[in-house]
């Protein structure tokens, strides 16, 4: 990773193509967005930092290059290894900024890039032009939902509320937007073992038991009600507890309806 920085990140502007260009400028305007409301993620070392990574990975696959919400995918993985270091202290709060060596950053800042590296290969087609993998996750959720709450689909319909409308976020931030970060680092970390389904497959499931949670409220509401619910699901207070009741719903849903594509195709919504 070290090499890569000299490579792609320490050299002047002007060797830089204007592709390049666009890219880091991309980035650079993307960092400082990145979960603002974390004190953390508005600390500059950080920054530079997510910055540096974000920027190097777009160098290394310009297939997909960089896209918005790449940026967020990084912020699970860098809590994660900066409690390594303060494993009995509130890392979100961003005061270890202030004892953490530049050599430890160094190395944080590999490993959340090799992490994410390995994280994005399994789903570089999410961030590929026209983004078919995040398409792909949005048709199966609908699919799937048709299947365990035809009701709530049938309401969702009705009143002219489309999936893409509120799961393209959904699928294209992993929930980032929708939890708190404690929560989405324990909701990755099923992920990431879930070696029946995978990654992207489970995520569905998570999806689809996510809004089967709320199915009677929804089914309650006009367009209007629904969409403003959708943006802002009431999850603020969640916690582990939350969580790993979602997640063993979803499970459940694994079990009921993996190892087969048919009920994913036989009943699908016309």
């Amino acid at each position: 990773y070290q090499d890569a920085i000299l490579q792609h990140y320490d050299i002047p502007d002007e060797t830089r193509t204007s592709q390049e260009q666009e890219v880091l400028r991309q980035v650079l305007v993307d960092v400082p967005r990145t979960a603002p409301e974390v004190p953390l993620f508005r600390n500059d070392r950080i920054r530079q930092s997510l910055s540096r990574l974000l920027y190097i990975w777009a160098m290394r696959h310009p297939a997909s290059s960089y896209v918005q919400g790449i940026n967020d995918l990084a912020t699970p993985l860098l809590i994660v290894f900066l409690s390594d270091y303060y494993e009995h202290e509130d890392v979100l709060d961003g005061h270890v900024m202030n004892q953490l060596s530049d050599e430890q950053l160094e190395e944080l800042e590999a490993d959340v890039y090799g992490c994410l590296t390995n994280l994005l290969a399994g789903i570089q087609d999410h961030y590929t032009s026209d983004q078919p993998g995040v398409q792909r996750m949005v048709m199966r959720l609908e699919e799937l939902v048709n299947r365990i709450d035809g009701d709530l689909c049938e309401h969702l319909r009705e009143t002219g509320i489309e999936f893409i409308q509120f799961a393209f976020k959904w699928m294209n931030c992993l929930l980032l937007r929708e939890f708190e970060l404690p929560c989405v680092v324990r909701l990755w970390d099923t992920y990431i073992s879930e070696k029946e389904s995978g990654f992207e497959g489970f995520h569905v499931y998570v999806c689809a038991a996510f809004l089967c949670q709320f199915s009677a409220q929804l089914q309650s509401m006009s367009f209007d009600d629904l969409f403003a619910f959708m943006q802002d699901m009431p999850t603020s207070d969640w916690t582990d507890t939350e969580i790993e009741m979602l997640l063993s719903q979803a499970y459940v849903l694994s079990t009921l309806f993996g190892g087969s594509d048919a009920h994913l195709t036989s009943t699908a919504p016309r």
